[in-house]
């Protein structure tokens, strides 16, 4: 049994569901009650199932998962925190949760103190210039208040002010541990930050990390410098401002991201407090999962004169290469609209007018940022858009260039339904059939055909399932193959969408550990730079190691290339989705009876949802008779 198992064997949903002040009353095999996550005092909208130890919202909510997922979203935090509450409340031990060691978190803590000490030193330096403080009051329109809020300080001129500062207190190796100082090739010791303005970076917890520094006189370079990687600084898993944006976001249940430091402070001077930045590279998939936490809204807000914005207009595969340097705020159409998808975000962009910066917006006018915002487009209407300014749409070369571009981003998305809008609305703008896009698409390579193998295969699948629930057993058994070779993911995407059906999705799976493992395949099929494979076991989490090994072993004999076994995946994902549609069905009309005694404020919701798995159902039927005929 695996450490997640474990856990989940020795805590009781109800008890866990019950303690989190949710009363549950019993419903046949099931408890229902009022959902915490969504205001609702009137209808009970929220599910247990005790056997199968999972949870779900039939209302504003329409979510659901196993114990990790609900302490995740009550308490607003990732799978690994989960666990670790989880393992101390069942009383298993869980190696992974020690990642540091006692002298490892003893240096880190040094470390942090050191940046402290440092944000006092800059900010004593800030209030004994007055140009500078001048400067951020008058140019930047930065109150006293905020200055002292936000930490702001100075770094001077000269090499060896900090080793004479802190001379006694530190060593010099302890402050280019931390990132203050520079090592010289020919030996000794410079101050990293000279003549700039000084802003502390802390994670998340408001813990110190590092600082980003700007210039003073505009003929130095680069325009902001960060403090390099360290023990406790690493920009792709930073989100500067995130720890005073993080409870902001939830009330407004969005975030955005802007490029400069200064445009942060600046807006949340303004009252926009629900603003971070990243740390003037590409947007990675770690930042974005940091904002997940609070909320799947998310809108780029892009400065006018980003480079992002001019790379697409280059060429959007070369964007990311363009991106990736000091001060600039990445673009990449690819990797956003792929991690919208891998996050189930809604990923929209924001474009500033008048060549001004966030800073200046509101400085001219406070509600307009807010008019920007609520206007964000989505990726590809934010593409489209820039893509055909100022161009020759009547010109069939200039037509067809745009159209190249654009395509293969519309299939990056999972959803059938807006990939037809969206080439819609392209063959609209281009002014052409929708049918010439179509044969315009690249076609993908041809797949040919294995020699079937042996019968071994469904005997090791009996094997393989017989010790685990109906449910879990198909979860474990797709992974498994799915695992030992992830291109399988782009067959399977393509069969299911024959039939009139989504893509598989995090939704197929409904225990935490089994959507973490899928997640991860996605993201390898999402990525180009390594081998699927190897990417799938450099990625994987420590807490799913366990159950990686598990799934390779129970596998071991199948042969992932054999079409009747891709056929067998795609004929227990159907019968997965029929059983979690019929489930949900039966659940929404004992839901409708007890509403119509309460009043029958949500009866039509309920309606509308039991119509909505009834058509699943039908559809899912037909694509079941499909493959059967197939096979016969």
């Amino acid at each position: 049994m695996s450490t997640i198992d474990e856990i989940k064997s020795k805590i009781d949903i109800v008890d866990l569901v019950s303690e989190a002040g949710v009363k549950l009353r019993k419903a046949g095999r099931n408890q229902t009650g009022f959902c915490p996550f969504h205001d609702n005092k009137h209808t009970p909208s929220f599910v247990v199932w005790p056997e199968s130890g999972t949870w779900r919202c039939f209302g504003a909510c329409n979510e659901g998962g196993d114990i990790f997922k609900f302490v995740m979203k009550r308490e607003g935090i990732d799978f690994k925190e989960a666990l670790q509450k989880l393992a101390l409340r069942a009383g298993v031990e869980v190696q992974q949760i020690q990642r540091e060691t006692p002298q490892q978190r003893e240096a880190y803590d040094h470390l942090r103190t050191l940046l402290e000490d440092a944000v006092v030193y800059y900010r004593s330096q800030l209030f004994n210039n007055h140009e500078i403080l001048n400067y951020l009051r008058q140019k930047r329109g930065l109150s006293d208040a905020t200055i002292e809020t936000f930490g702001l300080g100075y770094a001077p001129h000269g090499y060896d002010n900090l080793i004479k500062h802190f001379s006694g207190r530190y060593l010099p190796q302890d402050l280019v541990d931390a990132g203050m100082l520079s090592e010289r090739d020919s030996g000794g010791h410079y101050d990293r930050f000279r003549n700039r303005i000084m802003i502390p970076i802390r994670d998340e917890n408001g813990k110190m990390a590092g600082f980003g520094a700007r210039i003073v006189d505009p003929n130095d370079n680069p325009k902001f410098l960060n403090s390099p990687e360290t023990a406790i600084f690493t920009k792709g898993h930073l989100l500067y401002g995130l720890d005073r944006a993080r409870k902001p976001i939830r009330a407004a249940d969005q975030a955005v991201i802007v490029e400069g430091y200064l445009d942060v402070i600046a807006l949340h001077q303004a009252g926009y407090e629900n603003v971070v930045s990243p740390m003037g590279t590409a947007l990675t998939e770690d930042q974005l999962r940091l904002l997940k936490r609070s909320t799947r809204r998310i809108v780029l807000a892009l400065d006018p004169d980003v480079a992002g914005q001019k790379a697409v207009l280059r060429g959007l595969e070369a964007a990311r290469s363009a991106m990736d340097k000091e001060g600039e705020l990445g673009f990449d159409a690819h990797g956003l609209l792929r991690n919208e998808a891998r996050l189930q975000a809604d990923l929209r962009v924001a474009t500033m007018p008048d060549d001004l910066d966030p800073d200046e917006i509101v400085a001219r006018n406070k509600e307009e940022w807010a008019i920007l915002i609520e206007q964000a487009k989505p990726i590809i209407t934010h593409v489209m858009e820039t893509l055909s300014a100022g161009q020759n749409l009547s010109d069939p070369k200039i037509k067809n260039q745009i159209a190249a571009q654009v395509l293969p981003l519309i299939d990056d998305i999972g959803s059938p339904l807006e990939r037809d809008t969206y080439r819609q609305a392209l063959a609209r703008m281009l002014r052409v059939d929708e049918r010439s896009l179509m044969a315009a698409q690249p076609k993908g390579p041809v797949l040919r055909r294995k020699p079937r193998v042996n019968e071994s295969n469904r005997r090791v699948e009996a094997s393989a399932l017989a010790t685990v629930s109906p449910r879990k057993n198909i979860e474990f058994y797709c992974l498994g193959i799915l695992l030992r070779k992830p291109e399988l993911l782009y067959r399977l995407d393509r069969k299911l969408e024959e039939f009139g059906l989504s893509p598989l999705a995090l939704e197929d799976f409904e225990y935490t550990d089994h959507q973490m493992l899928f997640n991860v395949l996605r993201q390898a099929m999402g990525q180009d730079e390594k081998d699927h494979g190897q990417y799938v076991i450099s990625q994987m989490p420590e807490a799913l190691e366990v159950l990686m090994n598990e799934l390779l072993a129970q596998t071991e004999k199948l042969d992932p290339l054999d079409d009747r076994l891709l056929e067998n995946i795609l004929g227990r994902l159907l019968d997965l989705r029929r059983t979690h549609a019929m489930t949900n069905v039966n659940q929404l009309r004992f839901m409708q009876e007890d509403e119509q005694q309460l009043g029958g404020e949500n009866l039509k919701m309920y309606q509308e949802q039991t119509i909505q798995f009834t058509r699943l159902l039908h559809g899912l039927d037909q694509a079941k008779s499909r493959l059967l005929k197939r096979q016969m």
